[in-house]
């Protein structure tokens, strides 16, 4: 059975989620989120969170989990095929959703690891200007969809909405962004988030 080593509120909840949306039966292992004094060292069999068991597989970083999981067990659901037109934009979201905001991570990291973002306010600033800079490009994307590739919801939307959950929750996403505000209506719908999101 998949193992999946959780902790709420972390990255972990994008697997969980995506388990849930699956079907899949896993077995959850909760520990508690160590906070990174300078590396991050969780009480997981790779150091990380999540970090993902399937027999002789042992992986961690949540969008190599959920490429995985869809490859491994969606049989056809949540991505579009190879060779589909919709193939690229559903890999451009996977990664979007973690690279254009890094910016997030850096608010994450002074704010409540390293609690020195006062000392920075101008580091602070900027990374809050380049994470707006990335909700301008979703909120364009989503004009007129209710999800990122259209009408139906993929595994790209597990990516993007736990970060933008997490922008949500940063005070980074505001009434500037009507459709991604809408956007994540739809997705807090969702029961599998809802399992998933559970303490």
């Amino acid at each position: 059975m998949i193992a999946l080593y959780f902790a709420p509120r972390t990255r972990s909840v994008r697997v969980r989620w995506l388990l849930e949306e699956l079907g899949v039966p896993y077995e959850l292992r909760r520990v508690t989120f160590n906070v990174p004094k300078q590396t991050f060292d969780q009480d997981t069999p790779l150091g990380k969170l999540p970090v993902l068991e399937d027999g002789a597989v042992t992986i961690c970083e949540s969008g190599a989990i959920v490429e995985y999981l869809v490859e491994r067990y969606g049989n056809g659901r949540l991505a579009p095929p190879i060779g589909s037109p919709l193939r690229g934009p559903y890999l451009q979201w996977i990664h979007f959703a973690e690279t254009a905001f890094a910016p997030l991570g850096i608010i994450v990291w002074h704010s409540f690891y390293q609690r020195d973002a006062d000392a920075i306010p101008q580091v602070i600033a900027g990374a809050r200007t380049r994470a707006h800079a990335a909700l301008a490009f979703v909120e364009r994307a989503l004009a007129g969809k209710d999800y990122l590739l259209g009408s139906e919801f993929s595994a790209a939307d597990v990516m993007m909405g736990f970060t933008l959950i997490a922008a949500r929750v940063l005070g980074v996403l505001d009434e500037r962004y009507p459709n991604i505000t809408r956007y994540l209506a739809r997705l807090d719908a969702r029961p599998a988030l809802q399992a998933a999101a559970e303490p």
